[in-house]
């Protein structure tokens, strides 16, 4: 019961504090035991697998797992709500459908992992590495201030704000200074997404929506651009360098700050 209680207080907790800017990191100490431990080993969590069903999901809520490496692992559909998992390498994991709301998954490795369909709302994932990470279809309200995600995939995903439901503040993806290079972002929801300063060459935008998102200072050096919905986004500074389609582009002429774009 105690258990239940702490664990209910950190969600609240931690969803409490996204109303400012999805800051969830303002008053940690990310050196605590909390933080950088594991009270779980790797044959641990297998054993909670091995017992999982369909209607009984492996669940670990609150856990601390951060710095194990638990890579290659089947983690279809389990629950990893508010648990630690820094540092933590997930490298070619199996997340499809995997709930990973208000996790910490500062600088964990997910290389080559596969999230399809996965929810990742409030989670810390500052400086993790998506590297050919297949996030196609998931639901993104992420901290990826720093991430890498080169090559990856986040086809069909949502990482826009979802205007109708923001009592807790504006949720949407944070993907600032993050590595983005290739990225396969074809009927994605950027919309309101922060993109500042990210490098997104050679990125495929085919059908996503950019609406009101902000990409000040932002590559986009060699960017596939048809169909993408750039209606509201500021490009304040970003560079515009060789794009494929951009006469097929949806709204260029509403972006924002315009007259400021570098492009040759």
């Amino acid at each position: 019961m105690k258990r239940t209680i702490r664990t209910v207080a950190l969600g609240l907790t931690l969803a409490a504090s996204t109303t400012a800017a999805q800051d969830m990191m303002r008053g940690v100490d990310l050196s605590s035991p909390d933080m950088v431990t594991a009270e779980m080993t790797r044959q641990d969590v297998e054993a909670v697998l091995a017992k999982a069903t369909a209607a009984a999901r492996a669940d670990f809520t609150g856990k601390k797992l951060s710095g194990l490496d638990l890579s290659e692992l089947d983690l279809t559909n389990a629950i990893f709500r508010a648990a630690r998992l820094n540092k933590t390498k997930l490298v070619g994991a199996k997340l499809d459908g995997a709930v990973l709301d208000q996790a910490w998954l500062l600088a964990a490795d997910l290389t080559d992992a596969k999230l399809k369909g996965a929810s990742l709302f409030a989670s810390q994932m500052a400086g993790a590495r998506l590297n050919g990470a297949d996030l196609s279809g998931a639901r993104i309200a992420a901290d990826l201030t720093g991430a890498s995600l080169v090559g990856a995939s986040i086809v069909g995903a949502r990482l826009g704000a979802d205007m109708r439901n923001q009592s807790m503040g504006l949720m949407r993806a944070v993907l600032r200074s993050a590595n983005l290079e290739r990225l396969n972002a074809r009927g994605a929801d950027l919309s309101r997404v922060d993109l500042e300063f990210a490098s997104v060459k050679g990125a495929d935008l085919t059908g996503a929506s950019l609406k009101n998102a902000l990409l000040g200072g932002a590559n986009l050096t060699g960017v596939t651009l048809i169909d993408a919905d750039f209606d509201g986004a500021d490009l304040g500074s970003a560079r515009l360098i060789a794009p494929i389609g951009l006469d097929r582009a949806k709204n260029f002429s509403l972006a924002k700050n315009l007259d400021r774009l570098i492009k040759e």
